[in-house]
C-alpha cells in the first residue's frame, strides 16, 4: 500500500476570513516549515513529489521540502481551501465556516455540493502515492471525513504544520495516522 502525507499549511501571517484573500506566512510560519521539511525529509521512505494547494500560505509551506528534495512544486487547486458561497463577504466567512463546522457535509449552506467537494478532495489525493500534499484545515478535515465514512465536517483540528498519513489502496483512502491536532483560529 502506497501512502501520502497531508501537511496543513504553517501559521498564516492573516487569518481566514480577513481581508487578505491569499496571505502568506508569518515568521513562525516560516519557522514551521523548515520544520516540517525536516521531518519529512527524516523518514525512512521519504515522498518523491511535493504537491501544494494554489494559495499562497500552503506554497510557501511546501517550498522547504521541494527545494530539499529537488524536485517541482506540483500546483492542484482541488486540494485548495473550501469553496465559500457565492456574494459572500469576507466578515461572513467565519460565521458560515463556524456553522459548518457544526454539521454534516450534506448540510452545509451554498450553491456548491459540498459532499462531492469532500470527495474530490479525498479523489486528488489518491492520484498522489508516495507524495507530500500542502493544504488546508477544512480540506483534511474532508480527507478524513471520507476515509473513515463520517458525515461530520469537523473529522479533527489539524495544528499548523501538522502531518496526517493516509494509505491508499486502490479507490480507497485509509487514515492512517492523524497529525498534531491544536486549536484553531479558523473557529
Amino acid at each position: 500500500m502506497t501512502r501520502v502525507h497531508v501537511i496543513r499549511h504553517g501559521k498564516p501571517a492573516a487569518t481566514w476570513g480577513g481581508q487578505d484573500d491569499d496571505p502568506g506566512l508569518d515568521m513562525i510560519g516560516h519557522a514551521q516549515a523548515a520544520a516540517v521539511a525536516q521531518e519529512i525529509l527524516a523518514l525512512p521512505e521519504r515522498p518523491s513529489r511535493v504537491i501544494s494547494s494554489p494559495l499562497r500560505r500552503c506554497r510557501e509551506t511546501a517550498g522547504p521540502l521541494a527545494q530539499a528534495l529537488g524536485v517541482a512544486l506540483i500546483i492542484d487547486p482541488r486540494v485548495g481551501e473550501i469553496p465559500t458561497p457565492a456574494g459572500l463577504s469576507p466578515e461572513e466567512r467565519p460565521g458560515w465556516l463556524k456553522r459548518a463546522f457544526d454539521g454534516r457535509w450534506d448540510q452545509i449552506e451554498g450553491d456548491l455540493d459540498y459532499v462531492g467537494w469532500a470527495q474530490g478532495v479525498a479523489a486528488a489525493l489518491r492520484e498522489y502515492p508516495d507524495a507530500a500534499v500542502f493544504s488546508h484545515f477544512v480540506a483534511l478535515n474532508a480527507a478524513v471525513s471520507v476515509a473513515t465514512g463520517l458525515a461530520e465536517v469537523m473529522a479533527f483540528r489539524p495544528d499548523h504544520c501538522s502531518r496526517t498519513v493516509f494509505g491508499i489502496d486502490g479507490e480507497r483512502l485509509i487514515l492512517m495516522e492523524k497529525g498534531r491536532e491544536a486549536q484553531s483560529q479558523v473557529l
